[in-house]
């Protein structure tokens, strides 16, 4: 076996959920594929070893939703810029929504993405195709065509579509060909204007509301949908705990259905826009405690089994007016683990139930074969050592856009080493390696 193209990662804590691992051991690499757990293969001989001891080896992270402005705005970030956070965030896959400009609604864009972030070459970033022609939610794009060319499923992003009437022929015809809708759930006439969740801290505070009302009729309108086209559908950024118990009672009745939640909504809730801070601006809205604890019962019981950064860099003026004014979104790639490894600390998850929920969970709700580590799998790793605090300030973000309400927050866990197909594109200063 030859060297030239082999690592050795020794002496870590292996955990891989997928396949229920959870010990201290080695991981063995060559060609950019795991070869052996364990047991050093024969002829094997490595170029580079990685020390991992006292440290979490798992699969590399996989996020279901991360906004990387390329193609369009590349002015605000780009696929290299915001790879390299990923990786210094562990995370090795990232599914890129639609909306960038162009939309992701010709093979031609899809062919463009992807051979740009190929050049890039720091982390897999997979293009969720647009479900209608330039999004405008009206005439339905070519969705076969778009799968063909690499996209791994279809999404209308935030945009609505024009009626339910337009809905059913998407997901009859995502069904016919095998493809997986994601859904974001709003009903935007109910939305109507608001800006913060309708309850007693939007009032008080003289903001239009969005009640919760909003996001569990559009579930319910999806679910009779998906129950009668057939078609395999993700609930994409769920705000509310209603929602999340009207998906549980779909998952009994065996629908096809999966969701997924952002990492801030599972810590955040409407009291953080109490002085009115700009990056709590988010859509969906940020909603009460109890549905916030209602959504970590849902995850902890793997109703919801994925947790995404719903990653949206924005200029710095873009948070800088009155809140209504503002632009939704936060940066979410560098909080993505720690604040999943925050639920662990607070009772919430298992260690080995968090990195489930961004690695295998995620991926297997898209029929991707990776956040997993059997042999023969793409050598997709993330490093982090357990034991060390770091405090996010916004002077050392590495993304283009340090729009987040968790500057100054403390964390526990920070990564150390990542390796995408085998090759470390990343490695922090203060790690050694043998």
């Amino acid at each position: 076996m030859n060297a030239s193209n082999s690592t050795r990662i020794t002496g870590g804590r292996l955990i891989d959920p997928a396949n229920q691992i959870d010990q201290v051991t080695d991981l063995y690499i060559h060609n950019g594929k795991i070869v052996a757990i364990g047991d050093c293969p024969e002829g094997f001989s490595a170029q580079q070893t990685i020390d991992a001891s006292g440290r979490i080896v798992c699969p590399g992270l996989v996020d279901l939703s991360a906004r990387l402005r390329e193609p369009g705005q590349e002015h605000i970030a780009t696929i290299a810029s915001e790879t390299a956070v990923a990786v210094k965030s562990g995370i090795t896959t990232l599914c890129c929504p639609p909306d960038t400009d162009p939309v992701i609604d010709t093979p031609a864009v899809v062919t463009l993405l992807l051979r740009r972030a190929k050049r890039a070459a720091r982390a897999r970033v997979l293009p969720i195709g647009a479900m209608t022609q330039q999004l405008a939610g009206e005439y339905l794009s070519e969705m076969v065509a778009l799968k063909r060319a690499g996209c791994i499923a279809m999404s209308n992003g935030y945009a609505p579509l024009a009626n339910t009437l337009v809905e059913r022929r998407a997901l009859e015809y995502a069904a016919t060909f095998g493809i997986t809708a994601i859904l974001r759930p709003e009903d935007r006439h109910l939305r109507n204007n608001g800006y913060a969740h309708e309850g007693p801290v939007s009032a008080r505070l003289g903001l239009p509301g969005i009640p919760e009302a909003a996001e569990s009729v559009a579930v319910a309108r999806d679910l009779a949908l998906a129950e009668h086209t057939g078609c395999r559908i993700h609930f994409h950024l769920l705000s509310s705990g209603t929602a999340a118990r009207m998906i549980e009672q779909a998952q009994q009745q065996r629908l096809q259905v999966s969701a997924n939640v952002a990492a801030h909504q599972l810590h955040l809730t409407e009291m953080d826009i109490e002085d009115f801070d700009s990056n709590c601006h988010l859509n969906p809205p940020l909603r009460s405690l109890a549905d916030r604890d209602a959504l970590r019962a849902a995850l902890a019981k793997g109703v919801i089994g994925a947790i995404c950064s719903d990653h949206q860099p924005l200029k710095a003026d873009a948070k800088e007016a009155p809140f209504p004014s503002t632009t939704t979104g936060m940066a979410g790639l560098q909080t993505l683990l720690p604040l999943t490894l925050k639920l662990v600390d607070e009772g919430v998850l298992s260690l080995s139930e968090a990195i489930a929920r961004v690695t295998c969970g995620p991926a297997d709700m898209l029929d991707l074969p990776y956040g997993r580590l059997n042999p023969g799998s793409s050598a997709d790793i993330c490093i982090y050592d357990p034991n060390r605090h770091w405090v996010l300030k916004r002077e050392e973000m590495p993304s283009s856009g340090r729009n987040t309400p968790f500057i100054g927050w403390e964390f526990q866990g920070q990564v150390t080493h990542t390796l995408f197909e085998g090759r470390l594109v990343f490695q922090s200063e203060s790690s050694t390696q043998a």
